[in-house]
């Protein structure tokens, strides 16, 4: 087997010769995408190296004498280990071929200054990445510094922080072996990391951070990066964080790295022009399409020229939607935020999903990781390679900086440990022995341990009725028909959210006007209170998003009539009096008027800030009382300007309440991903009967399951399913009349919400209904 081979040489199938960095960033040379030039050192020059100096028998003994679980031992063996690699000399016919090597590819590629890279057979795996934790040196200059750097490389397979990993991971230390990448040097202006699907979620979303300078203050934790998110299906930036950076790391003409403050006029630009990212992320794209996996990708920028300098698999997408809360390292739960903003310490960025609860134990240097007890929260400014055996025993990691690609965020990720980074102040705020809950999907920390552990208690205890445990949902089945809930107050919702449902079908933001706002919009813009309009929306939405997610959340938009407006504290001016608010200014005409679009726009504010800046993402829109497809067209636009646009991960939903609808459902369909059957007024505009009139209802008038009514609702179906839209139903006729759900069922609704109090009930009659449907085709067939 060679001892030293051309980068472009190489594949995936080299991994045992060249490690997983360069086997990696050699099929991607083959495949025309711009990777910087150079050659590899192999694991048989290492493993060669290795025998003929004294390594052959200090290794074995120094490994033979360790005990990963403690700190002392490991300390020990890896001096032991380094040192010696340091010291011993290269043989003569050794050092000759890789200075012929190296100095072809200085002639070739003209090469001042080289980076010396890690490359380890368990290095870059689809479980393991081993971020950060074996040593690369960059911008080295001549050839002893190069053949210096090459020892060290190999000497770093045995740090401390490594040991720790390997063992945690299962790798035996005798057998993982050790090239070095050496390849041309990128002078970065612009350098960062992207993830082809967000870690947190797995949704289809390209994660991408950006600093100025070289990547080295990104990865270690240094400096909170630009964030940008970029719908994975379009490629369009659905979401930029520019965050000000005040230092950068950058190449030293005499070689190595050096520190500079950036100029002031660009602490706060945006680092990463958006002609590059496009560029960036369609590489991602052909990168993730070739490896057939999501993606872990390191890129720089030098001027407009990208480059593609790592690419591994993104080892922690979520296996679930459950993540355990870890308290004392015990496992008891789901990543599920608390109901309210109350008792909150601090909120950075989530970086790693997970719930814990501990003490607080402040790191702020190596040599204070002996201090941190198993189950503590380990709070630093960031972490860095070194802390990986204290980061292992945490219950949780919170960081004054850092971004979703930071040394703490992707170990934290494969060590299954909750992680907040970013909060600028944790190390200010909390202090030794603190008693916390940290929400790592929501990046949150909280006082006190008793509201994540209750929470979490709960979801688990569901989970396990869920899955035919014990418990009051044991058994439940499962059925074709999505089952969702229709939440009225904010308050109730950690109680729904143990019920066995898909989601929230129906979230009235009329409703948390009356318990949250208590005021008329356009009074509160009127005494210029507009952004406590949309904090009060915000937090009640959000409390239905925290605990329910990542399951989706419909909110319907408002739609108060005008009589009920009048009656809430500064609305009389604003209302008009009407004979018959029913069919009058309500729903979406409401938004479309120049009198109220402002405070529908607030409402959208509100939305938009709880998918954005509380990371909120299952919050969806739902448009009441629709009557014109021109209407929709306008309210596109509004979305629109509060950044809410129709996505594989924004869903925009229409009540199916006016005949009209009904009607023309293949032209409504145009405007939206689905309908949502409001059965009162639908049944009202149907058969011209008032829904509040007693007298009507007495004579039975009014009934959903009136053939008229019946068949607009076949025929909202039919036209729906046409151009591929989704149909549910919100109203409380299908757990009122069994047979009305068995219409339901057998015409095709996709999905039917229901109030709580009717969920489970109503969940074995669809089942049962199934399972009739499905043995009556077997009859037939």
């Amino acid at each position: 087997m060679p001892h030293i081979v051309g980068l472009e040489e190489v594949s995936e199938s080299d991994l045992p010769l060249v490690g997983g960095k360069a086997s990696k960033l050699g099929e991607l040379v083959r495949r025309g995408l711009p990777i910087p030039p150079g050659f590899v050192v192999t694991t048989e020059l290492y493993q060669a190296f290795v025998d003929a100096t004294n390594l052959r028998t200090e290794i074995p003994a120094a490994l033979g004498a360790l005990d990963p679980s403690d700190s002392a031992s490991v300390e020990q063996a890896s001096q032991r280990i380094r040192s010696a690699f340091e010291s011993a000399e290269f043989p003569e016919a050794m050092r000759a071929e890789i200075v012929t090597a190296f100095e072809t590819y200085v002639q070739q590629n003209t090469v001042v200054f080289s980076a010396v890279r890690s490359s380890a057979t368990a290095e870059d795996l689809e479980n393991a990445s081993f971020a950060g934790l074996q040593d690369t040196y960059l911008n080295v200059r001549g050839t002893d510094a190069v053949l210096r750097d090459i020892r060290r490389c190999w000497g770093s397979l045995f740090t401390p922080r490594v040991l720790v990993y390997r063992a945690r991971k299962g790798f035996d230390h005798s057998v993982v072996r050790l090239a070095v990448l050496i390849m041309k040097m990128v002078d970065s202006s612009t350098s960062g990391i992207l993830f082809t699907r967000d870690p947190n979620t797995g949704e289809n979303h390209m994660i991408v951070e950006a600093g100025w300078g070289l990547g080295e203050p990104i990865v270690g934790g240094e400096v909170t990066p630009d964030h940008y998110v970029v719908d994975g299906a379009t490629f369009k930036v659905i979401h930029k964080q520019i965050s000000e950076q005040s230092i950068r790391v950058v190449r030293d003409p005499e070689g190595g790295n050096r520190r500079e403050d950036v100029p002031a006029a660009d602490r706060s630009r945006q680092k990463m022009p958006d002609d590059a990212l496009q560029r960036l992320v369609s590489l991602a794209r052909l990168i993730e399409s070739h490896y057939r996996r999501p993606m872990d990708i390191e890129w720089c920028l030098d001027g407009t020229t990208l480059y593609i300098v790592q690419a591994r698999p993104l080892t922690s997408l979520p296996a679930s939607s459950t993540t355990a809360l870890r308290t004392g390292g015990v496992s008891a739960g789901h990543d599920s935020a608390p109901a309210s903003e109350e008792g909150l310490l601090l909120k950075g960025l989530g970086a790693a999903p997970g719930n814990a609860a501990g003490r607080v134990r402040i790191v702020l240097h190596v040599e204070e990781n002996s201090q941190l007890e198993p189950g503590e929260i380990l709070v630093s400014t960031m972490t860095t390679p070194d802390m990986v055996p204290a980061m292992a025993r945490a219950a949780a990691i919170v960081t004054d900086e850092g971004g979703m690609t930071c040394h703490a965020a992707i170990v934290s990720r494969e060590l299954g440990i909750p992680c907040v980074v970013g909060t600028r102040k944790a190390t200010k705020t909390l202090h030794d022995t603190q008693e916390v809950s940290v929400e790592g999907k929501m990046g949150a920390v909280y006082a006190g341990l008793a509201r994540g552990q209750k929470k979490v208690a709960e979801r688990a205890s569901a989970e396990a009725a869920w899955a035919g445990g014990s418990g009051p949902h044991a058994g439940v089945p499962v059925t074709a028909t999505k089952i969702y809930v229709n939440v009225s107050v904010p308050e109730k919702a950690a109680e729904y959210a143990q019920l066995p449902v898909q989601g929230v079908g129906l979230l009235r933001i009329e409703f948390i006007f009356t318990a949250h706002v208590r005021e008329h919009p356009l009074y509160l813009i009127q005494q210029g209170r507009s952004k406590e309009l949309v904090d009060r929306l915000a937090n009640g939405i959000a409390q239905v998003c925290r605990a329910f997610h990542p399951r989706p959340v419909i909110v319907r938009t408002s739609d108060f009539k005008t009589n009920e407006y009048a009656g809430m504290p500064g609305g009389a001016e604003f209302e008009p009096k009407e004979e018959n608010p029913m069919i009058g200014w309500r729903g979406c005409s409401r938004y479309i008027s120049p009198e109220f679009r402002p405070a529908f726009l607030l409402e959208l504010e509100a939305i938009h800030k709880v998918r954005t800046e509380m990371g909120l993402r299952n919050a969806h829109v739902m448009l009441p009382f629709v009557r014109n497809t021109w209407e929709l067209e306008q309210i596109s636009e509004m979305l629109k300007e509060k950044g809410l646009r129709r996505s594989r991960d924004f869903k925009l939903y229409l009540m199916a309440e006016v005949p009209s609808t009904v009607l023309l459902a293949r032209d409504f369909s145009k405007h939206c991903d689905g309908f949502s059957i409001g059965s009162n007024d639908l049944t009202q505009l149907v058969l011209g009967a008032d829904r509040d009139s007693e007298t009507l209802a007495r004579l039975g008038y009014f009934d959903e399951r009136d053939p008229a009514v019946l068949r607009a609702i076949e025929l909202l179906i039919e036209g729906a399913h046409a151009e591929g839209r989704s149909v549910g139903i919100c109203g409380q006729g299908p757990s009122v009349y069994p047979e009305f759900a068995e219409f339901l069922v057998r015409s095709g609704i996709d999905s039917i919400s229901l109030n709580a109090d009717t969920v489970l009930a109503t969940t074995r009659t669809i089942a049962a209904l199934e399972q009739k449907m499905k043995l009556d085709g077997l009859r037939k067939s």
